[in-house]
């Protein structure tokens, strides 16, 4: 079979023996390499079912031996490339011009890798775009769209492709490095003849119970977090802020929760604030209102 292959390299291609031994030895290599792969996926698939265990097994595969494919492969043809030095410096220099996103991506992809501005995983926001990054690549990098049109930073379902410049281009916010919980708000409105008071109470209640436990374990992540970031903070715990506006008083809820947890927390805290306020008949919600004034009378409508 190989006496046939060289045959043919020789008689049809017109090659000389040197450049056949090469070819050959390359074709080899690539096989070879090819195989490891399968067999090392192979026996990942059969020791475990973690998804994530297996993507980075199988991302780490795809980029490690193509490099050394090209390290192997290039030890082979080195001697030849030699005396075509000037001729490459003027070919790399017009394919870098030409090339210049798909480098800047693969610059990019560096970039992620090393810094780790964010892992897959992470949820973040580059620029418009916020989502759960699901993949990173050497020229893209993919997420799991969340927001948009969906409220409380819940997943759309749509994949969002995002080239890897953008980490040189765009701002990006991560929601779980360093940090792994952010602050959210819920604000309250009653009226100005409702029992404030009471009212703060009541939400101070409500949101102790629900988030009181989370300022422990912030306490421990804001500690391990300072020791990369200048990240400080007075106040863990929940706590209640009133204000006044044009409609009425504003009592806003501030606590910490989890960001994949947003929306959960805040229904399970509407909830307790709904069936307490609709027990308590000296507390009312605020909403926009017009006064109509007629015979010395006021009217709400």
């Amino acid at each position: 079979m190989i006496e046939t292959i060289r045959e043919f390299l020789d008689d049809k291609v017109g090659l000389a023996p040197d450049t056949q031994y090469k070819i050959f030895i390359s074709l080899i290599v690539v096989f070879l390499l090819w195989v490891v792969q399968l067999l090392i996926l192979r026996v990942v698939w059969r020791q475990t079912k973690n998804i994530k265990i297996r993507y980075n097994w199988k991302r780490s595969l795809s980029l490690s031996i193509p490099f050394i494919g090209i390290l192997l492969v290039g030890g082979v043809w080195l001697p030849a490339f030699e005396q075509f030095g000037a001729f490459l410096g003027l070919v790399t220099a017009g394919v870098a011009i030409a090339l210049k996103d798909p480098l800047t991506n693969l610059a990019g992809w560096l970039f992620i890798l090393f810094r780790k501005p964010f892992v897959v995983g992470d949820r973040v926001q580059i620029g418009d775009n916020a989502g759960d990054v699901i993949d990173i690549r050497l020229f893209q990098f993919t997420i799991l769209e969340i927001g948009n049109w969906v409220d409380a930073d819940q997943s759309t379902g749509r994949i969002i492709h995002l080239p890897n410049g953008k980490v040189f281009q765009e701002s990006q916010a991560n929601y779980s490095t360093g940090f792994e919980y952010i602050w959210n708000e819920i604000k309250v409105n009653i009226t100005f003849e409702s029992d404030w008071l009471i009212a703060k109470t009541i939400l101070q209640e409500i949101v102790t119970k629900h988030a009181e436990h989370l300022s422990k374990p912030a306490e421990k992540e804001i500690f391990e977090a300072s020791k990369n970031f200048m990240i400080y903070y007075k106040h863990l715990t929940p706590i209640v802020y009133t204000s006044v506006k044009e409609f009425g008083v504003r009592l806003s809820i501030r606590y910490l929760c989890n960001p994949r947890q947003r929306r959960s927390t805040e229904n399970a805290i509407w909830e307790d604030i709904l069936e307490q306020f609709k027990n308590n008949s000296n507390i009312q919600f605020a909403y926009p209102t017009t006064r109509f004034y007629k015979s010395g009378e006021v009217q709400n409508k």
